[in-house]
């Protein structure tokens, strides 16, 4: 009998007994998985849902339950707040968030129907206050909807979108809105009659003679069962962040940071999708973020590398800056405040102060930095600031402010000690429907996915924003699930 692999199919040839019989099979309980089950339930399909974890949860579960939503002339809490958020814009920003990685059907799919999809999310349950929320924030911490979780209003991408806020954040008090999130779906799941086996991992696709996908094998209880998905199966199963085999092979840069966030990111989706003969693509690309470095006032400061040169607009979303951080020559950088704005990093960030002084040319003397370097940047940025501009980076007022109140400080971010958290970002190819398509773009018969384990609206780690990842897996979910009850 072949071997079972999760890098290769067994053939339905082989199999003896099904196990299980369904229409769908979804891998995976997230908040990917829980949306896929609930649209493939509601169009009629039977779903049988398998989570190698004793319950639902995943990522989504950990994150802060923030979805990015924008266009059609605003979301209620947008209108309410003044923002009039245009389509076109919408896609826009989407696109060059993507980078050069931007999957632009995906993006103009999600931005002409984004709306309907929040409208969805208030159907299934998830409750929204509807308030906006000013400033720049990691995550809300009481129940506000709206807020600014990208780069919208930073350069480049305000002259390329009119910005508008569009981080929706689940009604929720404190950090962690996630699991509330993912909660309110599995019971919607659950209402459907979607039917969940847990402690169930997959370890095999099953393929026929025509190499159509027709099932697959989970391990429970030790024991190896086929499951029979007589319309098709949908991986839902996460990133890679957690196999550190595949990231040496893919994304060997991120064995320069040390925070890996996750829940069984394996990467096994991943690879049972490219055994099927799926294409992996932009399985470099990984977003990061010291997030504690850009909460106002810290957004006033000035990043710079171990050269004492400036390469970012510090005004940008704290993920931007994190990721060009990282690109830098060196194993740190650092952030430059003045008494004024200075504000004491969390502990938990690990960020340390690595030289003060009454001038930038003491400090630059304390960093062991050649002369000259850090004190004319610093001269360079704080007379331009006096004058609201920054010809170099386009960073903006009000944020743009100089830094000329002394005593004066240099915070080091150690990418190797400091709190780097990040996750992959690269996985499956797949259409706007989550089909899984292999290396010519035809689709793979009765495979789908969506979510961390393809490359979908969050491609490009120089470009991420907050509630990116949770929108992609809840609405390209829903287009895996529908399509797939479909067949």
């Amino acid at each position: 009998m072949t071997d079972i692999s999760q890098h290769r199919p067994f053939p339905a040839s082989q199999v003896a007994t099904w196990d299980f019989e369904t229409d769908v099979a979804v891998i995976g309980f997230g908040a990917t998985g829980a949306c896929a089950a609930i649209e493939a339930a509601a169009a009629g399909a039977r779903v049988l849902l398998f989570e190698r974890g004793s319950g639902s949860g995943g990522a989504s579960a950990l994150s802060g339950g923030e979805i990015y939503i924008g266009g059609g002339g605003g979301t209620d809490a947008q209108r309410a707040a003044g923002f009039d958020d245009q389509t076109e814009d919408f896609a826009a920003y989407l696109k060059a968030a993507g980078g050069p990685c931007a999957d632009e059907a995906k993006c103009d799919l999600y931005a002409r129907e984004a709306l309907g999809h929040y409208a969805w999310l208030k159907e299934q349950g998830v409750p929204y206050r509807g308030n906006y929320l000013p400033g720049k924030h990691i995550e809300p911490t009481d129940d506000s909807t709206l807020i600014w979780s990208g780069s919208e209003a930073a350069w480049p991408f305000c002259e390329i979108a009119k910005p508008a806020p569009r981080g929706h954040v689940i009604a929720h008090g404190g950090w962690g809105g996630g699991r509330p999130l993912v909660d309110i779906l599995e019971r919607r799941a659950r209402d459907l009659g979607v039917q969940v086996m847990t402690d169930a991992r997959a370890v095999a696709l099953v393929q026929d003679d025509t190499r159509r996908v027709v099932g697959l094998i989970v391990r429970i209880d030790n024991q190896n069962r086929f499951v029979r998905a007589a319309k098709g199966v949908i991986l839902a199963t996460g990133g890679f962040v957690f196999n550190e085999d595949m990231r040496r092979r893919y994304c060997p840069e991120t064995f320069r940071i040390s925070s890996p966030i996750g829940d069984q990111d394996d990467g096994s989706g991943i690879e049972l999708g490219m055994g099927a003969g799926g294409d992996a693509i932009h399985m470099e690309q990984f977003f990061t973020t010291c997030p504690w470095t850009m909460p106002e006032p810290q957004a006033h400061g000035v990043f710079v590398n171990q050269a004492g040169q400036r390469f970012i607009n510090e005004d940008c979303y704290h993920g931007r800056v994190s990721r060009c951080a990282v690109d830098q020559l060196g194993d740190r950088v650092y952030l430059l405040l003045d008494i004024a704005h200075f504000d004491q990093p969390l502990e938990m960030a690990g960020m340390t102060i690595a030289g003060t002084g009454d001038s930038w040319e003491e400090v630059e003397a304390e960093l062991e930095m050649a002369p000259g370097t850090l004190s004319a940047t610093m001269a360079f940025y704080n007379a331009h600031a006096a004058e609201g501009r920054d010809p170099l980076f386009h960073k903006r007022p009000p944020i743009l402010t100089p830094l000329d109140q002394g005593p004066f400080v240099a915070l080091e971010l150690n990418f190797a000690t400091s709190y780097f958290s990040f996750f992959t970002l690269g996985g499956l190819r797949t259409s706007t429907d989550g089909e899984v398509l292999d290396r010519t773009g035809a689709p793979i018969s009765g495979l789908f996915a969506a979510g961390r384990c393809t490359s979908g609206l969050p491609a490009w780690g120089h470009g991420y924003s907050s509630g990116l990842s949770l929108a992609d897996c809840t609405f390209f979910g829903r287009q895996a699930g529908r399509k797939a009850a479909q067949r």
